[in-house]
């Protein structure tokens, strides 16, 4: 049973940072894409960012140059650095995981960005 576990949650003023972690119960390794997913209250969740196993990167247009994905292998991690952060970024952060024909996430993570 493969678990992804997102951490690093919680409130923060508009221009301030975060890092969001996802535990995953198995080898990075094993999974062909990581990433990270966010849904805001009355909105459809969006793709947030992706690392790919060979280490490309994906971003949406709305994080590019404030977000940067990354991985620990080692710990079988996944962050999320988030910076200058927005009211806009409020939402609650999924980590996922994919492998070919599979598709696993994690419980979520609030963010609020909030003065």
């Amino acid at each position: 049973q493969v678990q992804l576990v997102e951490s690093g949650g919680g409130l923060v003023q508009p221009g301030g940072s975060l890092r969001l972690s996802c535990a995953a119960s198995q080898s990075l390794f094993r999974f062909y894409v990581m990433g990270w997913y966010r849904q805001a209250p009355g909105k459809q969740r969006e793709l947030v960012a992706t690392l790919s196993s060979g280490g490309n990167t994906n971003y949406a247009d709305s994080v590019k140059g404030r977000f940067t994905v990354s991985r620990d292998n080692a710990k079988n991690t996944v962050y999320l650095q988030m910076n200058s952060l927005k009211f806009e970024d409020t939402a609650v952060y999924y980590c996922h995981g994919e492998r070919p024909g599979l598709d696993y996430w994690g419980q979520g993570t609030q963010v609020t960005v909030s003065s």
